[in-house]
């Protein structure tokens, strides 16, 4: 299973990853309610209704967490937002395979608790490896995440060399 949080989920939607992501992988994709709250309770943007029909169509499942107590100490103990910490705390309770997570607090929280995890570039980067895209949807698509993710400038510009030397 791979859990998702707000943020990666909605970048990948952004860019149009997502349909094509989630086409691509086997394990199954969760993310707790919170998440659905955060990304489709208001907003009616593409990247909001393309995650909608997404949960709509079962391709991600919605899981509630039960574990208060967990979300409310993993928000204390790594400054996190509640989706986030709700995002961990079900990939704990999953032994999820993989948290996909571009928050910095989120993907340090990750690394301290041993859960593997990935962000929306790491998907492009290896949907190009994998065929999945060309090279210059690829950069293109690089260039939209570097314009709505909160990415330092270094990790943008090693995510493009990675893209660049595919062939």
């Amino acid at each position: 299973m791979l859990v998702f949080d707000a943020s990666t989920s909605i970048l990948i939607a952004k860019v149009e990853l997502l349909d094509l992501f989630l086409a691509s992988i086997g394990p199954e994709v969760a993310v707790p309610a919170e998440l659905a709250r955060e990304c489709c309770g208001v907003k009616k943007t593409l990247d909001a209704l393309m995650i909608q029909k997404a949960l709509d169509d079962a391709r991600i499942k919605v899981k509630v967490v039960k574990d208060k107590k967990l979300v409310t100490k993993l928000q204390t103990d790594f400054s996190l937002g509640r989706g986030e910490a709700e995002a961990i705390a079900l990939a704990l309770k999953e032994k999820a395979q993989l948290e996909g997570i571009d928050d910095k607090n989120g993907i340090n929280s990750c690394k301290l608790l041993g859960l593997g995890f990935t962000t929306a570039l790491a998907i492009l980067v290896r949907s190009r490896e994998k065929g999945l895209i060309d090279r210059n949807v690829a950069l293109a698509k690089l260039a939209a995440l570097a314009r709505n993710g909160r990415y330092k400038d270094s990790i943008v510009d090693n995510a493009r060399l990675k893209l660049e030397a595919q062939k």
